[in-house]
């Protein structure tokens, strides 16, 4: 699979280690969820994706189990979710 930015197909999967915060001053004082996962990082431009787990997932969806897996994508000082 080539990169989603550039045309590279020089990519490396890590695992990863992170801890992702809720926006805002109303979450000032969460600690935010700690997700272990897949991270894809294309060696050529540093555009990266990372998997988050079904179970991390769901907290992060204020307890409500969705289906599948959210991508969180980051390349070029932009930050999207996508299903």
């Amino acid at each position: 699979m080539s990169c989603l930015l550039c045309p590279s197909d020089n990519q490396a999967e890590f695992a990863a280690e992170m801890i992702i915060h809720f926006c805002g001053r109303k979450n000032i004082d969460n600690p935010g969820v700690q997700v272990f996962s897949k991270l894809l990082v294309c060696l050529d431009c540093g555009f990266s994706r990372v998997i988050v787990p079904e179970t991390e997932l769901a907290i992060l969806s204020n307890g409500a189990s969705a289906p599948g897996k959210v991508i969180l994508e980051r390349g070029l000082g932009r930050t999207s979710l996508q299903s």
